[in-house]
């Protein structure tokens, strides 16, 4: 059996999504898969429609079930999600996990003797690490034959990335296993000059320490989570769903190539070299500074990755709503901070945040065109804001703002900042 853990501290990376589409997908070809969630907020349950009220256990009390004297198998506590795919779920009660598992001894290697009682029944774990270093991810590792890190091309994902890379290499040093780690790209709009710069940077620094496989940004992907589905159920003729099938693709014939040839390294000498890779990339990345005024039209340029196909040229006497079409995120122009946002079937899109006390139906977006854009300008005194979008009465972060914090609730507030 394969076990996958997918790691990331920073928030927003998609590494849920990755998680909960890649095991689909492992399971949609076949392949006997088990999901573990081991975060506290238990988006895995959310994502694939498990009632959480309904949950009666969770890895929680697995875990901690040889401590207590009182085992508990896990096979009790799984939800059957479709015919190759089953679910762990997670709870709250795993905030507590670090706490209760206090000068018990092995306490590391927890998940690993849990998930030994059921190697033979499965071909792959997937396990969805919480965003933050301590002991459940150390359990992950402790288990994990192979580690995946998401990472989106913007560069605060790129700084997140080596800091997480240098982070991982402390861990490993403590467990000396064998295990496989690999950067998945993920989140990827090819229509941003600094996304095709950035993947064609990670793609010479890490070379084969990289999947193939791009996991491209698309709203199929968030509508899907929405529904309590996965990518392969709710549109299985998406550009998502054939990412993910892509990739689960690679992990099973890169699985078979490192079998045939015997060739496993150490994920602390891995992850020694990834990340002095990734510091010797920041140091040549830099941000792209903030649009002050109307963007003018630029020649078209050779991209850093993948040539884009032409586009006629637009009527220059095109108007400024039109213009900001292509330009999605937050963009401050002429004195005013403009939202811009891609939802094509959205019926309607607003924000709320700081600026008008959160809330939900004050400031509507409004719709430029027909190719589903959402704008909203704003006269915003110098400070900070906090803000969510609300599609269709569904409250989500910006997808095109890489800046962001957690709130009170679990979720992530996007941030912009007015000079």
């Amino acid at each position: 059996m394969r076990t996958i853990a997918v790691v990331n501290q920073k928030g927003g990376c998609g590494k849920t999504t990755v998680s909960i589409n890649l095991a689909s997908a492992l399971a949609e070809l076949g392949k006997r898969t088990l999901l573990v969630d081991l975060d506290p907020q238990s988006h895995c349950a959310v994502g694939l429609a498990v009632p959480e009220d309904q949950i009666e256990q969770s890895v929680y009390d697995v875990l901690i079930s040889k401590s207590r004297g009182e085992p508990v198998r896990l096979k009790e506590i799984l939800w059957q999600i479709s015919d190759h795919l089953e679910l762990a779920p997670a709870s709250i009660d795993l905030s507590a996990f670090e706490q209760q598992m206090v000068g018990i001894m092995d306490r590391e290697s927890c998940l690993r003797n849990v998930l030994s009682e059921t190697r033979n029944d499965y071909d792959y774990t997937v396990i969805d690490c919480p965003p933050a270093v301590g002991l459940l991810t150390f359990n992950a590792l402790r288990a994990a034959t192979d580690v995946i890190v998401p990472a989106e091309t913007g560069y605060f994902a790129l700084h997140g990335l080596s800091k997480q890379l240098e982070t991982l290499s402390i861990l490993c040093k403590r467990c000396n296993q064998h295990i496989n780690v690999r950067v998945l790209t993920s989140m990827y709009d090819i229509r941003t000059k600094m996304a095709r710069e950035i993947l064609g940077e990670l793609r010479s620094h890490f070379s084969d320490k990289m999947f193939k496989t791009v996991v491209n940004f698309n709203t199929k992907i968030k509508e899907a989570a929405s529904f309590g589905q996965p990518i392969c159920e709710y549109d299985p003729a998406s550009k998502g769903q054939a990412d993910f099938r892509a990739l689960a693709e690679e992990v099973i014939a890169l699985q078979a190539k490192s079998e045939q040839h015997q060739m496993v390294n150490t994920l602390a000498g891995q992850l020694e070299r990834i990340s002095s890779s990734a510091d010797e990339l920041l140091k040549t990345a830099k941000p792209q500074p903030v649009k002050t005024e109307e963007p003018k039209p630029q020649p078209l340029q050779k991209p850093a990755v993948a040539p884009v196909a032409s586009v006629p040229a637009k009527p220059p006497q095109r108007k400024l709503e039109e213009k900001l079409s292509d330009y999605y995120g937050v963009n401050h122009i002429n004195g005013s901070t403009v939202f811009v946002s891609l939802y094509p079937h959205a019926q309607e899109v607003y924000i709320a945040g700081d600026f008008n006390n959160w809330h939900p139906q004050k400031t509507k977006m409004q719709k430029v065109g027909s190719s589903g854009v959402w704008q909203a300008k704003m006269n915003l005194q110098p400070g900070r804001y906090r803000y969510r979008l609300v599609v269709d009465g569904k409250w989500q972060q910006d997808p095109y703002n890489e800046t962001i914090e957690m709130n009170p609730f679990g979720e992530l507030n996007s941030v912009v900042e007015v000079s």
